[in-house]
């Protein structure tokens, strides 16, 4: 921790010009209350205030090390109190032997010197008892600075912590499903296994090389689903229907990486493994005021499909964002006939 006053050149001139201010008043108060000269209150409370003033910057590393983590308050009371008298007898003394071997002092002045050492000493003792006050309220502060920073920094880290381990839980369930299906069309249709193996693998290659990103351009998710979904066209064919309305501007609005997949995959699931018939999707990325809205849209078998509430990928969605963007009701549900609509609100960062 370095010294709070010689740490850079306001600061020293600062605290100089603190003492200067308590050397005039100590002056004035010589001139007026004692009935001294001008000169002789001049060079006494000279002496006397800069030699506080440069024993004032030694006293920060006693501080440092008398510390209360360290020693008990009585040891650190009786440490100080011991540092402040031998500190206030010394200066006392420098102030009553330098104008006395120094100057040619008159009656009155050399009165006041014999009277005033027992009051040099405690007035030492009270700058002392200010000036450690000081540099305590010093170190405390920055104790509690640097452990809010470290707080905040480990609030950071547990967050990237969470939010990775929500982004991971999306692509073991995908790919699992992805080679059971490739397993089942071995047996049915081995040319269909084999593009969709080099699908997958394009899928992962991608994906893999984005993965650290919290992170990423709207386009290069696009492009991420558009792969997601050519994989999940050779299961399905036609049963997939599948447009976009994604506004040009959008493009480059930095989104949660990996935060659509899971909105597919929940169109997928919920649509076209519960109906016999095509089931449309529909994805619509729009600039909203300070918003990017993402709406995906699916229709289902209201007859079969079972869409009580939003599964566990949406949960891990709506979490996510909640997490990276300090703010819930990011994302919402809808449910009409046989249309399930999910939205989601993603703040835009002008950077």
């Amino acid at each position: 921790m370095n010294h709070p006053i010689i740490k850079n050149k306001a600061t020293i001139l600062s605290y100089f010009g603190f003492w200067l201010s308590v050397a005039i008043i100590h002056m004035l108060s010589l001139v007026y209350s004692h009935q001294l000269n001008w000169s002789s209150s001049i060079i006494d409370s000279a002496i006397f205030n800069i030699s506080y003033s440069l024993v004032g910057l030694g006293l920060w590393y006693p501080c440092r090390f008398i510390s209360p983590k360290s020693l008990s308050l009585q040891r650190i009371l009786e440490s100080h109190l011991f540092a402040a008298v031998i500190a206030s007898a010394m200066i006392a003394g420098l102030a009553n032997a330098i104008p006395l071997r120094l100057m040619t002092i008159d009656a009155d002045y050399r009165l006041f010197l014999s009277n005033k050492f027992l009051w040099n000493g405690i007035i030492g003792i009270l700058y002392y008892t200010v000036i450690i006050s000081f540099y305590y309220l010093t170190i405390y502060s920055n104790t509690v600075k640097q452990q809010i920073i470290k707080e905040a920094e480990l609030k950071i880290l547990v967050q990237e912590a969470e939010l990775r381990s929500l982004k991971f839980q999306i692509n073991p369930h995908f790919i699992f499903n992805s080679l059971n299906s490739i397993n089942s069309l071995t047996l049915t249709d081995p040319e269909k296994a084999g593009e969709m193996t080099i699908k997958l693998a394009d899928y992962l290659r991608y994906t893999l090389s984005k993965n650290e990103q919290q992170q990423r351009p709207l386009k290069e998710e696009l492009d991420s689903v558009k792969l997601y979904l050519e994989i999940e066209k050779v299961r399905f064919g036609d049963k997939i229907d599948f447009s976009e309305d994604i506004q040009e501007c959008s493009h480059k609005i930095n989104v949660p990486n990996m935060i659509l997949q899971p909105l597919l995959e929940n169109a997928i699931k919920h649509g076209v493994y519960e109906s016999l018939e095509p089931v449309k999707i529909r994805l619509s990325c729009q600039r909203n005021g300070t918003f990017l809205k993402i709406t995906l849209e699916n229709t289902f078998d209201p007859e079969s499909a079972k869409q009580s509430g939003p599964g566990i990928g949406l949960k891990n969605i709506k979490k996510r964002l909640t997490i990276t963007y300090n703010h819930k009701n990011l994302m919402d549900t809808e449910k009409l006939d046989n249309l399930f609509k999910v939205n989601l609100f993603i703040p835009i960062s002008e950077n």
